[in-house]
């Protein structure tokens, strides 16, 4: 699809559709995944249930070693190739018996140690792996013409969600695979 300067502007109008909070987070998640893996390529999905971008060494989707799924309400660091990966300290998320998630609060997340220990563990253990000498990219794979709203729903005076119904929306990621 599209590539480059048109895709970071591209990427700039699907974040533009959330709250600014969680495009805030999206920004500087995002900034820290390239500081981490300057050459993986980032594939763009902007999903029926959310905006995903996925960090690989190749354009393949299955290739892809992490995604930054960004919901209305969270964003969470999936681990695309997860199966076996150790998790000393209990803190991967999700029912896949392939992706796990971790939910980022802050991009300060990234950084945690057991967090770290995890993306590194991932890396070595992926089928392709990062080519040192590669080339960063922005490719957006695809764009759905159907979405849930991007927004947290708005709450009527007795406290209950109005067209997007918050809980199906969340309850809908659990066992997601993030790309």
């Amino acid at each position: 699809m599209s590539r480059g300067k048109s895709a970071e502007a591209q990427l700039a109008g699907f974040l533009a559709k959330y709250d600014a909070e969680i495009a805030e987070l999206a920004e500087s998640s995002r900034a820290e995944m390239r500081r981490f893996y300057p050459t993986a390529l980032e594939l763009v999905y902007d999903n029926y249930n959310a905006l995903v971008i996925g960090f690989g060494p190749t354009e393949r989707a299955s290739d892809a070693i992490f995604s930054i799924a960004f919901y209305p309400k969270w964003v969470s660091l999936f681990f695309l190739q997860a199966q076996g990966l150790p998790d000393p300290d209990k803190i991967l998320k999700g029912s896949g018996s392939v992706a796990k998630h971790v939910v980022l609060a802050t991009a300060d997340v990234l950084h945690y140690p057991a967090v770290r220990a995890l993306m590194q563990e991932a890396e070595a253990r992926a089928k392709v792996a990062f080519d040192p000498d590669g080339e960063h990219r922005l490719i957006i794979k695809s764009v759905s013409a159907k979405q849930r709203p991007r927004r947290p729903a708005e709450k009527d005076a007795g406290g209950r969600a109005g067209k997007a119904k918050a809980g199906k929306a969340k309850k809908a990621s659990g066992g997601a695979r993030g790309l």
